[in-house]
């Protein structure tokens, strides 16, 4: 390897900081070699295949469970695959155990070879010496943009962006109505979004955003007091049926009058406090369940598909409530809990009602002018991507598509012929590292 030699008549003061050591303790972290196998953490090649594992049949039949996996001595020192023009690598090797109602066989396979580090942070690839450059990428997390309407209007938006799934941005249009672009693609009225989420029926989202105040009993000196509030419900009278103030309706004398009037009507429900965003959006929402919501989505994104409830349920799973698809990650979690005061476990990496409505809470407040927008160029909103991030990326396809080939095997192979190492084809994994 090079060797650094100084020519310079000064005497060096200090020594020269090991500006490598970010690339090689992360990748040390992702391997995680010197870790007895049951004592590894939830994090690199560990984090990845117990994510992928364990790997079912369509029929529930037969499960591919993984135990551990094992990286042997390289094939040769890196001198000599310097001089040999081969690579520096290791076999990678997992033990997996094929579980079904009648037996189970445990075996350990082979993988394929997993370039390994130098102590210089770089990569022997066929006896040449190649580095792996962290990338500087926009980083999970929310931030909060501005933008100016051609009619001179600020418009606000918050972008919730995932470590690895759908991105999500809540967007303000000219008329105050709150909507959520999925994906950068279509977009749908947050309030559909939040029944999705849990947060299901009318009085749910306006207890949440608003505030409900309920009042009972009724007197005239009582109502008048109360001018000017907003009805939260719609009043009917119970004798004839008639609706005497439709929701969101100021509280005026008209409506005292026949409150007063119709002598059965025990309570009303306000708004402890007006906000216009959600309210204008309630009233352009005409789902009124979680399934109309997600049906409503699913007619937006898969527009030629045929929207069914079953349909459309396994569509708003697959984008934000499966661990395989969305990821906050670590740091967006962080970030998450940091901007909008959040006390979230940094494990908590999926998306939740209550960071859903909190976004919505400051996006709504920095339209009122408490807070401040995000510049998406500043180094605060960004990250390092060192090269087990890269890396683990690279494992995720191969495992992925490991994962389609198992199960259209297992369909196949009857239990005699079936083994752990009949079902995993390494090459998927090892042309995707390469």
């Amino acid at each position: 390897m090079a060797q650094r030699v100084n020519f310079g008549k000064l005497p060096q003061i200090m020594d020269l900081p090991k500006l490598v050591d970010i690339q090689t303790k992360s990748f040390s972290d992702f391997l995680q070699i010197n870790r007895p196998e049951n004592k590894r953490e939830n994090k690199g090649l560990q984090e990845i295949f117990k994510s992928v594992f364990p790997i079912e049949s369509s029929d529930r039949t037969y499960r591919l469970e993984f135990v551990n996996y094992s990286l042997a001595r390289p094939r040769y020192e890196i001198k000599e695959c310097l001089r040999l023009g081969v690579s520096y690598a290791a076999p990678l090797k997992l033990t997996l155990r094929l579980k079904s109602k009648s037996e189970t066989k445990e075996q350990e396979v082979y993988l394929g070879e997993l370039p390994l580090m130098t102590e210089t942070g770089s990569f022997v690839i066929n006896g040449d010496e190649r580095v792996v450059v962290s990338q500087l990428h926009r980083s999970p997390g929310i931030s909060f943009e501005e933008n100016v309407h051609p009619s001179g209007k600020r418009l606000f938006s918050a972008r919730l962006i995932p470590y690895r799934g759908a991105w999500m941005e809540l967007v303000f249009d000219i008329n105050d109505v709150l909507f959520v672009v999925i994906d950068r693609r279509k977009k749908v009225l947050a309030t559909a979004l939040l029944r999705v989420f849990g947060c299901e029926k009318d009085e749910n989202i306006l207890a949440a955003f608003c505030g409900l105040e309920k009042i009972s009993p009724l007197s005239s000196g009582k109502l008048r007091k109360l001018l000017g509030r907003t009805l939260a419900c719609p009043i009917t009278d119970p004798a004839t049926g008639q609706i005497i103030a439709d929701r969101f309706e100021k509280l005026s004398e008209p409506v005292i009058k026949k409150l007063g009037a119709a002598s059965r009507i025990e309570k009303i429900i306000l708004l402890k406090k007006d906000v216009p965003e959600i309210l204008n959006t309630l009233t352009k929402d005409r789902t009124r369940t979680k399934e109309e919501a997600s049906i409503e989505i699913y007619r937006k994104l898969r527009p030629a598909d045929p929207a069914t409830p079953e349909a459309a349920s396994a569509l708003i799973k697959r984008l934000f409530f499966d661990p395989k698809r969305y990821d906050l990650g670590k740091v967006g979690r962080y970030i998450l809990n940091r901007k909008l005061k959040l006390k979230h476990g940094l494990q908590e990496r999926l998306l939740d009602l209550e960071t859903l409505n909190f976004a919505i809470r400051a996006l709504i407040d920095l339209r009122a002018g408490l807070g401040k927008t995000d510049d998406i160029d500043h180094l605060g909103n960004r990250r390092v991507r060192t090269v087990a991030e890269l890396l683990q990326n690279q494992f995720r396809i191969g495992l992925a598509r490991l994962e389609r080939t198992v199960k259209d095997r297992m369909a196949i192979y009857d239990l005699e012929n079936m083994t752990p190492h009949s079902l995993v084809n390494s090459k998927l994994v090892s042309t995707v590292i390469k």
